[in-house]
């Protein structure tokens, strides 16, 4: 993991490698909470800005966009990540969707038919809360998946991805790294705060006495499913104030490299303008 450097790129410095960054680190960027708010700030015009180009391509036939998967164990902030950082731009331009425990009518599916239901369209930047990796990591905990079908579906996520890659999707998977210390106090939070409790859910412990078998769910999933075209990140998550800033820098790193473009027009604007003069608002 790259050395704290304001000038390094936040997705080299947090691209999953070797080691994950601690929960409670800073590894590139700000270090500081009001430093963080101030950058997040200022991101959220370059964000709005680089998302607006990518919407207007798309409604000119440019078939990219971009799917930002959020994972984490719960408490982690995947919802909160959501709000701070795409309520930076124009709804219209994000698709978001949230994945819970599988219904009976989406059981009776391949598991990625829901996933591929509520991909972006062309222009979007499509947003997973969870994703299709649930389908691997609490299966596996569970006791419910054999190493020979882990593989396979290892396999069917690398294939699914490389194809929206070749579509036109550019996949940012970012997993949200909270410690356990930091997500007891969250679930604490949300007992006591009363405007909270309806976030609590008692079957988040017993997600969480299986902390061990998570971590290491996770670290399989991020050597074997970790690709060119759909890279892992890993953002540290018990500071909320960095886990936006970040998020939001690698959004940000990622459209800038798409180099989003307005259309040309498909007409005369001058001629256009010059119209305009001419026409009067009726009474």
């Amino acid at each position: 993991m790259a050395k704290k450097d304001d000038g390094s790129r936040v997705r080299d410095a947090l691209r999953v490698g070797d080691e994950l960054p601690g929960p409670g680190s800073t590894p590139v960027g700000p270090g500081k909470k009001a430093k963080a708010l101030a950058g997040l700030e200022s991101a959220g015009e370059r964000l709005s800005a680089l998302q607006e180009a990518l919407y207007a391509e798309g409604t000119a036939g440019s078939s990219r966009r971009l799917l930002l998967v959020l994972q984490g164990m719960d408490t982690s902030g995947k919802g909160g990540t959501v709000s701070h950082v795409l309520g930076l731009v124009n709804p219209m331009g994000v698709r978001y969707a949230a994945f819970k425990k599988p219904t009976p009518a989406e059981l009776r599916h391949h598991y990625l038919w829901r996933i591929r239901k509520q991909l972006p369209a062309a222009g979007q930047i499509g947003v997973f809360d969870r994703s299709h990796y649930e389908d691997i990591l609490v299966p596996r905990v569970s006791g419910l998946l054999t190493a020979a079908e882990r593989k396979r579906r290892y396999a069917e996520i690398n294939e699914f991805e490389a194809e929206l890659a070749e579509a036109g999707t550019t996949v940012v998977k970012v997993f949200l790294h909270i410690s356990p210390e930091e997500q007891l106090e969250r679930l604490k939070a949300r007992l006591v705060t009363p405007e909270k409790r309806w976030k609590y859910n008692p079957g988040d412990l017993e997600a969480r006495s299986h902390w061990p078998a998570y971590q290491e769910a996770y670290a399989d999933i991020f050597e074997k499913t970790a690709t060119p075209h759909a890279p892992w990140y890993a953002v540290p998550a018990d500071h909320k104030w960095y886990r936006n800033w970040a998020v939001a820098e690698l959004l940000i790193e990622t459209l800038t490299d798409l180099k989003p473009r307005f259309p040309e027009p498909d007409y005369d604007v001058d001629a256009e303008l010059a119209k305009l003069k001419g026409v009067g608002v009726r009474s």
